[in-house]
């Protein structure tokens, strides 16, 4: 059982690979001036506006994608984000793609208190409920969706192809969905 607010928070980041959003923290009855003077104190560290990383928790693979998802969150952005794009392809393994930027799918009408953050690329649209899964408990467009933006943004065609083989070989989508996917791919007339 915690015993001070830094066990209590420790708590709150176990969830999340060592971050917690000052949102969380507020809900556990933790005040922001709490985490700011942890923070000062250097026993937490502010990575963004409303998100902590507790140093002794070793960020894994997905840390970057989680911080962005609670950064988009903390801004007081929209409820609905989506990681998407090159970041969902990632998430899958179902390609080499490896992109520097996060990006995120949002609500077209989404506003952020404080601007946008570097890192990270901002994908307005609208997202229905079925086009957004949780995998490594992060919400991640649908592969479906995820192909359908990339043809979209014109992503590099043979990472778009290999990610559509990829799904298909892990058991994300079937093969009459791999060849509706290859479709939207292969300009008219080719062959597939």
């Amino acid at each position: 059982m915690p015993h001070s607010r830094f066990d209590e928070l420790a708590a709150l980041a176990e969830e999340n690979d060592g971050l917690i959003a000052s949102s969380r923290a507020r809900a556990a009855g933790i005040a922001d001036s709490v985490l700011a003077r942890m923070a000062q104190r250097g026993r937490l560290e502010r990575v963004a506006r409303g998100v902590y990383r507790m140093p002794h928790f070793p960020p894994d693979r997905f840390s970057q994608y989680r911080e962005a998802v609670l950064w988009a969150q903390a801004s007081r952005g929209p409820g609905k984000v989506a990681l998407s794009h090159e970041t969902a392809l990632v998430i899958y393994g179902i390609s080499d793609a490896n992109p520097a930027p996060v990006h995120m799918t949002l609500p077209k009408a989404a506003r952020f208190r404080r601007g946008r953050r570097r890192g990270i690329v901002l994908h307005p649209g609208v997202l229905g409920e079925s086009e957004i899964q949780t995998l490594e408990g992060l919400p991640v467009t649908t592969v479906a969706r995820t192909i359908s933006d990339l043809v979209e943004a014109r992503a590099r065609t043979d990472i778009v192809r290999q990610a559509i083989s990829g799904a298909k070989r892990e058991g994300f989508i079937e093969e009459r969905e791999a060849r509706r996917l290859r479709r939207l791919v292969i300009p008219r007339g080719q062959k597939p």
